[in-house]
């Protein structure tokens, strides 16, 4: 119990066999629970937590039959928690690269009122992380980033790929986390669903571990932003017709539609005009003018609607 408060710990665990003995070897006192999600591991994941749960009353083994992925088994560690009855449940991996001791930062924030959700940021220790986080997955977490927070409408966060996250139990329960996404990408679609309900979010330092040797996270740069777009795209619609149309109304939601419409269209329009130039009969001058305009209106409109969006979501 840490300030009054029942905390659990929900680990997802695939293929970490070697890793879950530290993890679960490290893990302080104040923790209560300790979930372990085993997401239909091959290995001998479940022979090693069983082995621990012998030594530490506080672990608990969820075996899953079919693999979900590690979203799937992280939404089964919340609805047990929320069965059992905790205030808290922090999430960390099973891979030991999530330094436990740092846990007091993600709690204080949610115990305190401050926010619902609480992740972490890897960004705020910048001179650990540009030395232990390869180049190319930095560029890659900026670029998912920037997607995320038009996505999402947390426009202030950063690093949204980290899982190491805490959540209160209030906030699981307003969540329909049915149609949320289980597969890798799910901290982005965890946050576009924490918007849309109105779940307050606040980024926590923490300090980035790397074992040398071991598997290293499915970030791998910018090939993985091109794998979650299509997710974050359906996700951004779901969240603008959920919060802005269907629990309430805003405007917002026609300078985002103009917006989409007619900035791509003076693109096209454009390239069009510039190929006629080069290899055609030459640009008319109304085209050209339409272009510029619907260039400029939707730009604005997009925008308008970013800027509305984020007021929204403070």
């Amino acid at each position: 119990m840490y300030r009054d408060k029942k905390i659990s710990l929900v680990i997802p665990a695939y293929n970490e066999e070697k890793l879950i003995k530290p993890t679960l070897e490290n893990v302080p006192q104040l923790i209560d629970r300790i979930y372990v999600v085993n997401d239909c591991s091959p290995d001998r994941l479940a022979d090693v937590v069983n082995e621990l749960a012998k030594k530490d009353k506080r672990v608990t083994l969820i075996n899953h039959e079919e693999n979900q992925g590690p979203g799937g088994a992280i939404i089964t560690g919340y609805l047990q928690s929320n069965k059992d009855g905790y205030d808290i449940a922090v999430v960390v991996g099973g891979d030991y690269q999530m330094p436990l001791d740092e846990v007091e930062h993600f709690l204080d924030p949610l115990i305190d009122k401050e926010a619902d959700y609480t992740k972490g940021n890897r960004f705020f220790v910048w001179d650990k992380t540009r030395e232990k986080m390869p180049k190319i997955r930095i560029f890659g977490n900026i670029v998912i980033t920037a997607m995320t927070k038009i996505a999402s409408g947390y426009y202030k966060i950063m690093d949204v790929v980290d899982g190491y996250t805490a959540i209160t139990k209030e906030a699981i329960d307003k969540v329909d986390w049915k149609i949320a996404w289980k597969r890798y990408g799910y901290p982005m679609d965890f946050l576009i669903r924490l918007n849309a309900y109105g779940i307050r979010v606040k980024d926590v330092p923490r300090t980035p571990i790397y074992l040398e040797g071991e598997r290293q996270s499915q970030i791998k740069g910018p090939r993985y932003a091109l794998r979650v777009s299509p997710m974050l795209i359906r996700g951004f619609f779901w969240r603008m017709y959920f919060k802005y149309i269907y629990l309430d109304f805003h405007p917002l939601v026609f300078f985002f539609f103009c917006g989409i419409i007619l900035f791509p269209f003076g693109l096209v329009l454009g390239f069009e005009q510039i190929y006629r130039e080069l290899f055609g009969g030459g640009a008319t001058g109304p085209k050209a003018i339409l272009c510029a305009m619907s260039i400029i209106t939707g730009l604005q409109f997009l925008l308008f609607g970013m800027w509305f969006d984020m007021e929204m979501s403070k």
